[in-house]
C-alpha cells in the first residue's frame, strides 16, 4: 500500500504574492534615493543567491555581453552565471563603477546586509526568503525543476 505525500509549502519561508509586489514597490522607489541597497536586494530576486554569494560578487563578475552576473556557489551550490534583465543589470555596472578601492560590488558585510533587509522588507521573514521566492516564482514560470536545482 503505497500512500502519496503531499509536500506543502511553508509560507513563512518565501515572499507571498502581495508581499512580494509591496517589496518590488518599495526597491523601484528606492533606486533614486539608495540605489546599492535597492540593487543588491533586487539582485537577490533575481538570481537566488545566498546573502554571501551577493556580497562575494566582484566587478570580474560582470560580464556585459551576455548581461549576467558570475555567483559563486557556497554550500553545496555550484558556481553558475545567472543572466538578469537589463534596467538591473545596469544599476550593478553603475554601482561597480562607482566603487573603489575594492574589487567588490557590494562592499559591506553580512550585518549591514541585514539591517538593509530589515529596512525594506514588507514582512518579518529572513533574508534568505528572496531565496525560496526566486525558486518558486522560477518554478511556477517554468515548470522545470531541474531548472531551478541548476539555478540555485
Amino acid at each position: 500500500m503505497t500512500s502519496s505525500i503531499r509536500y506543502a509549502l511553508n509560507k513563512n519561508k518565501y515572499l507571498l504574492d502581495p508581499e512580494l509586489e509591496a517589496l518590488e514597490n518599495l526597491l523601484l522607489k528606492s533606486n533614486q534615493s539608495d540605489l546599492r541597497d535597492a540593487t543588491l536586494l533586487s539582485l537577490a530576486l533575481a538570481t537566488g543567491a545566498r546573502a554571501q554569494e551577493l556580497l562575494n560578487i566582484r566587478k570580474t563578475d560582470i560580464n556585459i555581453y551576455d548581461q549576467s552576473i558570475f555567483i559563486r556557489g557556497l554550500k553545496s551550490s555550484n558556481d553558475r552565471e545567472i543572466p538578469i534583465r537589463e534596467t538591473l543589470f545596469q544599476q550593478v555596472l553603475k554601482i561597480s563603477q562607482e566603487v573603489s578601492g575594492s574589487e567588490l560590488i557590494f562592499n559591506i558585510g553580512y550585518h549591514r546586509l541585514r539591517q538593509i533587509w530589515k529596512w525594506y522588507r514588507p514582512i518579518d521573514k529572513k533574508f534568505h526568503c528572496l531565496r525560496h521566492t526566486f525558486a518558486i516564482r522560477l518554478y511556477r514560470k517554468t515548470k522545470d525543476i531541474r531548472l531551478v536545482q541548476v539555478a540555485l
